[in-house]
């Protein structure tokens, strides 16, 4: 794998300094890319704050490669927003600030977490508004060039979509709407938490795979710390024709500038 390729989840990584100042790290230590989940609290933040994060990304010199749209409070337990009746108009609203940043900063993969299960309401319902609102997301992506992306997590109960064959089938359903720009996120580190085969998905649908992210399985640390072999997982997106970016997204056992000495080994 060339090492080119890696870059850096600056919403995990670098978590130790302020959002702004997480890009210019990046490039400190190396890289010429980075991705985020969506750096704002609030699905539609004021223009001055919009403006500060293109010019920190812009002022750094790096490209960014991956944008979450607004999922909800993450630390809180939320995953999405998109499927909840209740909360996916902050998910509509956030689609033209989100590929505006793209379009600004020449991204074009939009990550859109499908939304923890909500107690009392018919799955089936909150499948069908899913699926409504995720061909929003690829029209309004589509403008620009862009993909939708859709992810299995893990560790989160509430969360349906936890194997690459549960992201298929979002992805299919959506593709049937006429929707035809969506991709899975291969997060290996989720896919090996919850049990999957990655093997089994690169062997039958390597095509469907949009862009990659890394994690060590057990702890989410840093390539090493856990038990993955990464080798064989980029020697087979190598063989399959993956050319895209590589997403650091762990959590660092140390400070986040130590913990990039696996490249090298």
């Amino acid at each position: 794998m060339d090492p080119s390729r890696y870059e850096v989840n600056c919403s995990i990584l670098f978590a130790e300094l302020d959002l702004l100042e997480r890009p210019a790290a990046a490039k400190a230590a190396g890289f010429d890319a980075v991705e985020f989940w969506w750096p704002f609290p609030e699905p539609v933040p004021g223009d001055r704050d919009v403006d500060r994060f293109v010019r920190a990304v812009e002022d750094a010199g790096v490209s960014l490669v991956g944008l979450n749209f607004f999922g909800g409070d993450l630390p809180s337990g939320d995953r999405g927003v998109l499927s909840n009746p209740k909360r996916a108009s902050e998910f509509v609203d956030n689609l033209d600030v989100a590929v505006g940043i793209g379009e600004r900063l020449d991204c074009r993969a939009f990550n859109a977490l499908y939304g923890n299960r909500v107690d009392g309401l018919d799955p089936a319902a909150q499948d069908g508004l899913a699926t409504e609102n995720l061909v929003r997301a690829a029209k309004t992506a589509g403008r620009i060039g862009g993909t939708v992306l859709i992810e299995p997590i893990s560790g989160v109960d509430a969360y349906p979509l936890k194997t690459a064959g549960d992201a298929l089938a979002v992805i299919d359903r959506v593709r049937a709407e006429g929707a035809d720009n969506l991709a899975l996120l291969f997060d290996i580190y989720h896919l090996v938490a919850n049990g999957d085969d990655p093997d089994a998905l690169l062997a039958q649908h390597p095509e469907v795979i949009g862009h990659v992210q890394i994690a060590d399985v057990p702890g989410r640390g840093e390539p090493g710390s856990g038990d993955i072999d990464f080798a064989h997982y980029f020697d087979k997106l190598d063989a399959v024709g993956y050319t895209g970016p590589i997403g650091l997204e762990y959590k660092p056992t140390g400070a986040s500038a130590d913990s990039f000495g696996w490249i090298g080994r």
